[in-house]
């Protein structure tokens, strides 16, 4: 099984968007969300959701007031004010608490334990493009690399038992630890990138990032037309790099179109949009070592996928 993890350091390339579409294309494959903090993937995919399980990524300190001697400890060491006076007792405010577990550590009488707390949900889905794992974080939670890590786990281990062929990961923008979560163990990653200043220096610390992962980066320019000369300078640093670009995505209404009506652009756009992606899917899978029918694009085993692990 190959793990394309689709990224772009800066956010709004267009990297989600892709990713519908090549899900469309794939078929067959496993598809998993790990934006976690901001997932909406599911907007286009429109999955039937068969499981939601919780999940416990962060401690709050929690005080037992049967054993608490109202010393005040807990209060003189905790350094964000989570611990509140509330008459003779205390308690912790938990959108306050950062679960560093200080406060129970100084508590000469034990009343303090840290509690673990409901941060998220992993839910696995069908959509009509096949599995389809994704993540979501509570308003103001964090850790969000730890449900990343669990995400992907669940994706695994679906794949596995669906003897697909292909994992595609949509990771979150940036370089940071939701990134770093998506870009372990994986093979290849797209990064999607845009004519911009902005873009081309993210292009460069994301494609560090995964090399650093030991993931072969391959590059995707979308609305490449609208800044010929910027798209011209990332595709040549790209080249002095040792990257692939794999295609030159123009900017084109039916994307806006297909997002409105919250469909991936591939299911109905014949556009230039459309047949770029068309173009990076051929490329993409040749290059993991995937062959494609012509007919229906559904990935199947090559003669040999030299990323697999």
């Amino acid at each position: 099984m190959t793990e394309l993890v689709v990224v772009s350091g800066k956010g709004g390339t267009g990297k989600t968007t892709l990713v519908a579409s090549l899900a469309a294309l794939a078929r067959d494959a496993v598809i998993a969300d790990c934006d976690v903090d901001a997932p909406d993937l599911h907007l286009l995919l429109r999955p039937e959701t068969t499981d939601r399980s919780p999940y416990q990524g962060s401690e709050k300190a929690g005080i037992d007031p049967n054993l608490c001697t109202r010393c005040g400890a807990c209060a003189s060491a905790c350094r964000f004010g989570a611990v509140e006076r509330a008459g003779e007792a205390f308690r912790i405010d938990s959108l306050s608490c950062e679960g560093c577990g200080a406060c129970a550590f100084v508590c000469p009488a034990g009343a303090i334990a840290m509690q673990r707390q409901l941060s998220g949900w992993i839910q696995v889905s069908r959509c009509r493009y096949g599995v389809f794992v994704h993540g979501e974080l509570r308003p103001g939670e964090e850790a969000s690399g730890k449900l990343v890590t669990q995400v992907k786990m669940r994706a695994r281990e679906l794949a596995r038992a669906e003897a697909a062929r292909l994992l595609i990961v949509d990771g979150a923008p940036g370089i940071g630890c939701p990134v770093i979560a998506s870009l372990s163990g994986a093979h290849v990653a797209l990064i999607v990138t845009e004519p911009s200043r902005s873009a081309l220096h993210d292009l460069k610390r994301v494609a560090a990032v995964a090399r650093q992962f030991r993931a072969k980066p391959l590059v995707a320019i979308n609305k490449a037309d609208l800044a010929p000369d910027l798209a011209d300078e990332i595709a040549a640093h790209a080249q002095s790099e040792g990257i692939p670009i794999l295609a030159r995505i123009p900017y084109d209404e039916e994307v806006v179109a297909a997002l409105v009506a919250g469909r991936p652009l591939i299911e109905d756009g014949g556009g230039p949009a459309a047949e770029a992606i068309r173009l990076l899917w051929e490329r993409l899978t040749a290059a993991i070592g995937l062959k494609t029918s012509s007919a229906t694009g559904v990935a199947g085993e090559g003669d040999g996928n030299q990323w697999t692990r």
